[in-house]
């Protein structure tokens, strides 16, 4: 599945207080998932395998390293959980790094939120506009991401330009 996301991360101090003002807009909560992602050595974008109670996925993505809300694209692909799938990618590609956190999930129908706590790292906001049939288009999704940024009335500043593959990195 290729999808399309206009997405930001920000660094957030009271995480709680950001999800209760979320809660607020009455979202549809997906539950919390207790996420590994392991990063693989590639040559270009990023491939990593998500593996959760929630969500489990292949996924490449490649995007901008930039401090401001960002294009995303992303090829997704769903699968069971499956320590045969984790064994031929390390083979093959070799483990990068592995980013281990605790997420909720929450959706306004197409924009998808994370409220991460990151071992290593802390707390943080993903807000996700997502376009997976292209039938919302690019703009409307900058919209979306410019609204949230807004709405939990974060700043400039707050903005993570890494993933958190590439913060744990640059910590290690």
């Amino acid at each position: 599945m290729n999808i399309i996301n206009f997405e930001f991360k920000a660094r957030v101090t009271n995480i709680k207080e950001a999800e209760k003002k979320l809660q607020q807009q009455h979202p549809i909560f997906k539950g919390e998932d207790h996420q590994t992602d392991t990063y693989f050595n590639v040559e270009k974008g990023r491939l990593k395998l998500r593996e959760g109670n929630i969500e489990n996925a292949l996924i490449w993505y490649d995007r901008q390293n930039t401090a401001d809300a960002k294009q995303s694209n992303i090829i997704l692909y769903k699968h069971q959980p499956s320590i045969s799938l984790k064994n031929i990618l390390t083979k093959v590609h070799g483990i990068k790094v592995i980013v281990d956190k605790t997420r909720k999930i929450y959706f306004i129908d197409n924009v998808k939120f994370h409220f991460d706590l990151v071992e290593g790292l802390g707390t943080f906001i993903e807000v996700e506009a997502i376009d997976s049939k292209g039938s919302i288009g690019i703009e409307k999704l900058k919209e979306q991401c410019k609204y949230y940024f807004d709405f939990f009335e974060l700043q400039h500043t707050d903005y993570v330009n890494n993933s958190y593959s590439d913060l744990l990195l640059d910590k290690n």
